[in-house]
């Protein structure tokens, strides 16, 4: 599920529950956006080349974050440009969400859990990085 700006039509947040990856790879994310976000699934002995990533400078303006549910229940918010709800959801174990432009989010664990967060950095500190809704 993407979710649009309702202020500048710009895509905001990505939903992608785990029952809808499919075989092969699935590209979650557009190819203009600052982080890359995938699902890969193949089958046992599939390899691909080894490679490594060509250094190469890349400017990126805003901090896009990628969280993918382990264990537990997590309830989230999104958020629009102007700080209004735009959606709000419970995510599963292996569903993943990604915020990919200028629109907030909130989680709340609803049960113990776990999660992976994925965010482009280096890290500036919170005072440099974020501005709190409500």
């Amino acid at each position: 599920m993407n979710l649009y700006s309702n202020i500048n039509g710009k895509l905001l947040h990505i939903l992608h529950r785990k029952e809808d990856i499919i075989n092969g790879r699935q590209d979650l994310t557009p190819d203009d956006t600052p982080i890359q976000v995938a699902s890969i699934k193949q089958p046992q002995g599939k390899t691909f080349r080894a490679h490594k990533h060509i250094p190469r400078p890349r400017a990126i303006e805003i901090t896009n974050e990628c969280w993918v549910v382990l264990s537990g229940q997590v309830k989230v918010t999104y958020y629009d440009t102007d700080d209004t709800i735009l959606h709000e959801d419970v995510l599963m174990p292996g569903d993943v969400t990604i915020t990919v432009g200028e629109g907030g989010h909130n989680y709340l664990f609803m049960q113990d859990g776990v999660v992976l967060e994925v965010k482009n950095g280096p890290f500036v500190g919170v005072e440099n990085d974020k501005t709190f809704i409500g």
